[in-house]
């Protein structure tokens, strides 16, 4: 299986880079920076340097050409603007579908985050995170127009621990943390399978193993 992972650089990109390697898949990493190629080639992973903030939809539809699936792992940071939230979280999302679209990759998995359904009180969350949370909300409603085969995951906090393998996975779940190495793994599973399609999941660390967990869907 051949993914092409937007965000190929983040941290979940990076995890879900060695686990594909790892299980004999291929991995390419659509990356901004060139200078990260080589710690996508680290992980065994095929870095594409392209912009999705600049990029046209022929040439994203390049990158993808051959590939099984497309996964949008990106997201302006967390030291970022308002504006970036709307080009890379939105923007960019949109991007890759129509670009998925265009190829002929049919299934799409699109990282988004717990409390895209709102309220987007920014009294309460802050300006920048509420303006996150609406761009994350209209990558979502974009996604869940297309006839792609299509699964949003929303993780909750994300940490660096350690991978435990264990988590809740399912269409609502409490909030809570969740190691960035299991959202690859989940991720990594929902791809190999086709359980999930058209359903939009809430990810956070729990007790269930991520494979039962997938094959309850």
């Amino acid at each position: 299986m051949r993914v092409v992972i937007a965000g190929g650089h983040g941290k979940i990109a990076l995890h879900l880079e060695r686990r594909l390697a790892a299980s004999g898949d291929e991995a390419v990493g659509v990356i901004r920076n060139a200078e990260h190629a080589d710690d996508l080639r680290d992980v065994s992973a095929e870095p594409a340097v392209l912009d999705l903030e600049t990029a046209t939809v022929d040439e994203v539809a390049a990158v993808l050409d051959g590939a099984d699936a497309a996964v949008f792992a990106a997201g302006a940071g967390p030291g970022s603007g308002a504006p970036r939230k709307e080009t890379v979280d939105r923007g960019a999302a949109v991007l890759f579908a129509d670009a998925a679209e265009r190829a002929g990759v049919r299934r799409f998995v699109q990282v988004s985050a717990m409390g895209t359904d709102g309220p987007f009180d920014e009294d309460v969350l802050g300006e920048v995170f509420a303006v996150y949370l609406r761009a994350k909300a209209a990558a979502e409603a974009d996604l869940r127009r297309r006839e792609l085969n299509w699964t949003i995951l929303r993780p909750g906090r994300l940490t660096d621990d350690a991978a435990t393998g264990l988590v809740q996975l399912a269409d609502s779940t409490p909030r809570g943390d969740v190691p960035r190495d299991d959202v690859a793994a989940v991720l990594a599973a929902l791809l190999s399978d086709d359980l999930a399609f058209g359903r939009t999941l809430e990810l956070a660390a729990g007790n269930t193993p991520i494979a039962e967990a997938v094959s309850r869907l």
